[in-house]
């Protein structure tokens, strides 16, 4: 979480550069959106020493959310940082503001939240998303720019910034939530862009087109590298689909798994020149509470150096009500009480999100695919000598949600060294959400095959792996890891 001497740095050119789509075999390029501000914690796991984080330290705009704080939640166990993204731009110029369809005047209201719980032994991250829309019961308050004093009124949860800044906000949080809050970081447009930049650019991976006129955002299906400005436009997208608010959520999780990845699978942590620069930039328009500094920089770096993105986990508070309609406000989205009571309590007590981290060890991860196993017809061949092989295949795919045939048959020829599956072309997107559940395995398209998925299991065969749809529940709370989001 070091922060370097301030070093000028040269501008990002600002014309805009299209995406470009990359080839699987180049090597991924990783960034970060709204959620910058959280590598500020993940970038001290490097460990880079305590004079960089020392001058990382004094390169923070300090905030103070917490004065004149009373009767706040009972502190739990670990760290809770309230992360949030605004729509701040002074620093972007002219040109940039065109180019992604940054016009019109900031609301000054916070356009992300995020509330990061870092377990006690510095081994987990948990990020829960609050909707910006999110139904919110205001706290009684004096406005921070008139002096006059507010009544406990409902809002919309990005309104409590705009009405009284971090601290508000903090408040907001914290009376929604029953969650106590230890640290705030704050991050603009501007810092967003530049550090995707600095970092080299981000890749982004989508099954299918994603278009956007509101942002600009113009993608097809398919993996590609993206710029600052590019980027910002991915994340703030909200038209691309139905999903609204919902599904800009899910893609800002995407890159907060990216930033994760690449702070702790590439060089930048271990290489203090180029983490100065990166970290210089990502914290020019970053601000924090005053108590969050060298020492606790420190101490993260020092407890989080096994950090990885199967480390993390991502999830979105759960809704109750889409569409609950408020006078004067209107439309807002409403939690679903006792999940979201539960999600809470989780994280005052530590515990982790997603089921599979609560098992034991050794229990394999399910894998997030794009297409529900339910859907996906399976016939299972046995390709080689070993007795029984065929009906061990077929429970254990039906078990993780296929629709096998119960009726596994002899599969001709010379027995098979590698698992085959055969799939018509017009079901490869059901083919490749099948080889997930079956490592190693490997995929051939016979066109005229038609809907059923062709399985011939072969001597190298070392078991099933649990699947599920990325829009399907696992548990009380609909969670992924790291691991599970990003490109593969």
């Amino acid at each position: 979480m070091p922060t370097p001497p301030r070093t000028p740095r040269p501008r990002p050119a600002a014309r805009p550069v299209p995406a470009r789509r990359v080839r699987r075999a180049e090597r991924p390029r990783w960034g970060m959106r709204t959620a910058t501000a959280l590598s500020v914690l993940v970038l001290g796991a490097g460990g880079i020493g305590h004079a960089v984080v020392t001058s990382l330290d004094t390169g923070i705009t300090r905030v103070d959310p917490f004065k004149d704080m009373k009767n706040r939640p009972q502190a739990g166990h670990g760290m809770n940082v309230l992360v949030v993204g605004t729509d701040g731009r002074d620093k972007i110029t002219a040109e940039e503001r065109k180019a992604y369809r940054l016009g019109g005047e900031p609301c000054h209201c916070t356009d992300t939240v995020m509330l990061v719980h870092i377990s006690q032994d510095r081994e987990r991250a948990s990020v829960v998303s609050l909707p910006r829309d999110s139904y919110a019961e205001m706290p009684e308050h004096v406005d921070e720019t008139t002096g006059e004093r507010h009544q406990a009124h409902p809002v919309k949860l990005n309104a409590a910034y705009a009405e009284g800044g971090p601290g508000l906000t903090v408040r907001t949080v914290e009376s929604m939530t029953g969650v106590k809050i230890d640290h705030y970081l704050e991050v603009d447009f501007t810092s967003f862009m530049r550090t995707v930049d600095a970092v080299g650019g981000v890749q982004i991976c989508t099954t299918r087109p994603m278009k956007d006129a509101y942002t600009g955002l113009d993608l097809a299906a398919g993996t590609h590298e993206l710029t600052g400005g590019q980027a910002l436009q991915y994340v703030r997208s909200r038209h691309v689909d139905g999903a609204a608010d919902i599904g800009r959520i899910q893609r800002q999780q995407r890159f907060l798994a990216a930033l994760i990845h690449r702070a702790t699978s590439s060089g930048v942590l271990l290489n203090p020149v180029r983490f100065r620069a990166v970290a210089t930039t990502m914290l020019s328009s970053v601000r924090a509470d005053r108590g969050f500094g060298t020492e606790q920089m420190l101490a993260l770096a020092k407890a989080m150096r096994g950090f990885t993105p199967a480390s993390s986990e991502f999830v979105s508070v759960p809704l109750g009500d889409l569409s609950f309609p408020v006078k004067g406000i209107g439309s807002t989205v409403k939690w679903d009480a006792p999940k979201a009571q539960k999600l809470f309590q989780s994280l005052r007590d530590d515990q982790p999100l997603a089921p599979h981290r609560a098992a034991a060890k050794g229990r394999p991860q399910t894998a997030v695919v794009d297409v529900a196993p339910k859907t996906i017809r399976v016939q299972v061949y046995n390709g080689t000598r070993t007795d029984g092989l065929g009906r061990k295949v077929d429970d254990a795919l039906r078990a993780t949600g296929f629709d096998t045939t119960r009726a596994p048959r002899t599969g001709d020829g010379p027995e098979r060294v590698r698992t085959l599956v055969e799939y018509d072309p017009g079901w490869d997107r059901s083919a490749k959400s099948l080889a997930a559940a079956l490592p190693g395995a490997e995929l051939r398209a016979v066109p005229g095959r038609g809907g059923t998925m062709r399985v011939v299991v072969g001597a190298e065969y070392k078991g099933v792996v649990p699947v599920r749809a990325a829009e399907t529940s696992n548990g009380p709370f609909e969670t992924v890891t790291g691991d599970q989001v990003v490109c593969p």
